[in-house]
């Protein structure tokens, strides 16, 4: 057998996609591990995975498997993560990382002591459109970047109890929405040299709205902005001295762009072709990492994942939310 074994922890709807993208890929899903067997047997029923465990303790110990996506809320990630781990499986976690810088780099120096691939699954960085983005960005064809403009807004459930209104659960539009444009300006710009972040919190405490203003390397401007409570268009743009390039709705999914010179002149337009939702790609880099040996990612290295979860942290400081536990943690 070549490639992975793979197990999924967590059964919701992000968990599915990517059983499918899996399974659109031919690779090797072996086991799924839920907290109860009957939400582990329907699952492994509907995408054809010989092993259901009732618990994510089970999960870990199946030593049919060799790497682990963590798909449970943001505050589960690094508890669950750390199991896998800690089992000798290679892990990948769904975004944001976790839920603060901390847990970030416990995971990071746990897998380094047991030589094991931890990383983000940070999807749309492996997208074909993003690679081609960055290809073109590498080739100068944009001259300088003087700005990078991303938004992230949906529509989402107003329910207090819901998992994106509740802080006890990690809710709020930025670890949720607003990690895609962050990580996106992160990935084309590197790291901030400077932050200031303004949001409107609703009666959880969670965040309904953050947007973002950042200076990076060279004085170049990033502005983000994410909602839950209403939905925009969805766009990005990429805006150099000698050309620009817009994303189409929606950006951090499949898509298409242009690259448009100052005149107008469209230098090229790329169309995604792309079977599935395209959560595969991240899969297959995971695996391509394993076997090389490597266990550092190239696209997102693990150093870049605890890196934004700092931004993250201190975007959250500015703006007023902290979750159950970090006030006493930082104590």
């Amino acid at each position: 057998m070549t490639g992975l074994r793979w197990g999924i922890l967590a059964t919701g709807g992000i968990a599915a996609a990517f059983a499918s993208d899996l399974r659109t890929a031919g690779l090797d899903l072996v086991a799924v591990g839920s907290r109860s067997q009957e939400s582990a047997d329907a699952f492994a029923a509907r995408f054809d995975i010989p092993h259901a465990h009732p618990s994510y303790e089970a999960l870990v110990a199946d030593p049919d498997i060799d790497i682990i996506y963590v798909s449970t809320p943001h505050p589960m990630h690094h508890e669950n993560a750390r199991l896998a781990l800690e089992h000798g499986k290679h892990v990948i976690a769904e975004k944001a990382f976790t839920l603060n810088r901390a847990e970030a780099e416990d995971l990071q120096r746990l897998a380094a002591e047991k030589n094991l691939l931890v990383t983000e699954a940070m999807w749309t960085r492996y997208l074909p459109h993003m690679i081609r983005i960055r290809e073109i960005i590498a080739e100068g064809t944009l001259g300088e970047i003087r700005a990078v403009s991303a938004e992230h807004t949906q529509l989402l459930p107003s329910d207090p109890t819901h998992r994106l209104n509740a802080l006890e659960l990690g809710g709020g539009a930025l670890l949720d929405l607003g990690i895609y444009p962050i990580s996106f300006v992160h990935d084309i710009l590197g790291a901030p040299t400077s932050v200031h972040a303004v949001g409107r919190l609703i009666e959880t405490g969670a965040d309904a709205e953050v947007a973002t203003i950042m200076t990076h390397e060279g004085g170049a401007l990033s502005t983000t902005l994410s909602s839950s409570r209403a939905a925009g268009p969805n766009t990005a743009t990429i805006i150099g001295t000698e050309a620009r390039i817009d994303i189409d709705r929606t950006w951090y999914v499949p898509t298409t762009f242009r690259v448009v010179q100052p005149d107008g002149t469209v230098l090229e337009e790329y169309v995604s072709k792309v079977e599935g939702r395209g959560m595969q790609y991240e899969a297959l880099a995971a695996e391509r990492l394993v076997a090389e040996g490597t266990l550092e990612g190239d696209l997102l290295p693990i150093a870049e994942s605890v890196a934004i979860m700092g931004l993250l942290d201190e975007i959250r400081r500015q703006i007023g939310v902290s979750y159950p536990g970090e006030e006493a943690d930082r104590g």
